[in-house]
């Protein structure tokens, strides 16, 4: 069975079209449990996500700011597995129709296999994988597989990268290129500043890849303000800690449907902005 990449290749040149930005939400598997995690990213979507990002839960995870480990934390003190992401993905997909990508750190899927991985995640309806700390230097053998289920191979780029790394990194992945609006962890800030705004520009003369701007995205103003360069507005931190600030579950699914209709709406409000 293959997997779901030309559904994101289509959602985000959909978005193009209608002059706005795509909204990429991001939520852990697992959090607050598998069944309730499912329901989160589900409201997500509904509430006007146009992709989602099922993290894969790490007990490292190097890129991720204090709110997504905590997350992350009580997805794995409550037991979750990789098939409880993958069922993720799939419950996701099938109730929603839209494109959904795992986020996730090399390590799990080395242990698991490569081809098993690919071949799940192509069955269960992925779209494809966000790899922050896979070197593209060492990423041929999940490239090779990922192509052969039609998996996205999304690679992160950085302000510290040099044009030359960027055409590196751009020609292998496929998808979009996730661009880190700047250096250190996820999470939310006050501003997301002027340098995602350089990296967008520099990593566009590379490729034809859609560029998507994430870490530190919180509102529906810093959306607006992505969504003005940016192919896509990436948010992830807020979503989760939504969650975890909600008085119970039902309180937290209710707050991140409601989050990602303010952010939808912010990404619509660049029109007439600097052109994309």
């Amino acid at each position: 069975m293959s997997g779901n990449i030309q559904l994101l290749s289509d959602t985000l040149e959909r978005a193009k079209a209608e002059n706005r930005a795509a909204l990429i939400a991001y939520l852990p598997a697992g959090f607050p449990s598998v069944d309730g995690g499912i329901e989160a990213v589900k409201a997500v979507l509904d509430g006007g996500a146009d992709i989602v990002e099922v993290g894969l839960p790490h007990s490292d995870p190097v890129l991720d700011g204090p709110v997504i480990q905590t997350a992350d934390d009580i997805a794995l003190r409550g037991g979750v597995k990789i098939a409880d992401v993958m069922r993720t993905v799939r419950e996701a997909h099938e109730a929603t129709g839209k494109p959904v990508l795992v986020m996730t750190y090399w390590n799990p899927i080395d242990r698991y296999g490569v081809e098993r991985f690919t071949a799940e995640l192509a069955e269960a309806g992925g779209a494809g994988c966000i790899l922050p700390d896979l070197p593209v230097q060492e990423s041929a053998l999940w490239r090779e597989h990922a192509e052969k289920h039609g998996l996205a191979t999304v690679f992160v780029v950085a302000p510290s990268s040099k044009d030359e790394r960027l055409a590196t990194i751009t020609s292998a992945g496929s998808g979009f290129v996730y661009a880190a609006s700047l250096m250190g962890v996820t999470g939310t800030r006050a501003s997301v500043g002027a340098q995602a705004a350089d990296l967008v520009r520099r990593t566009r003369a590379t490729t034809e890849l859609p560029v998507c701007v994430g870490l530190g995205v919180s509102n529906a103003e810093q959306a607006a303000e992505v969504a003005s360069f940016a192919d896509g507005v990436i948010v992830g931190s807020a979503f989760v800690k939504r969650m975890l600030d909600a008085d119970d579950h039902a309180a937290g699914v209710a707050a991140v449907r409601n989050l990602a209709g303010e952010l939808a709406r912010g990404v619509k409000r660049s029109q007439g902005m600097s052109a994309k």
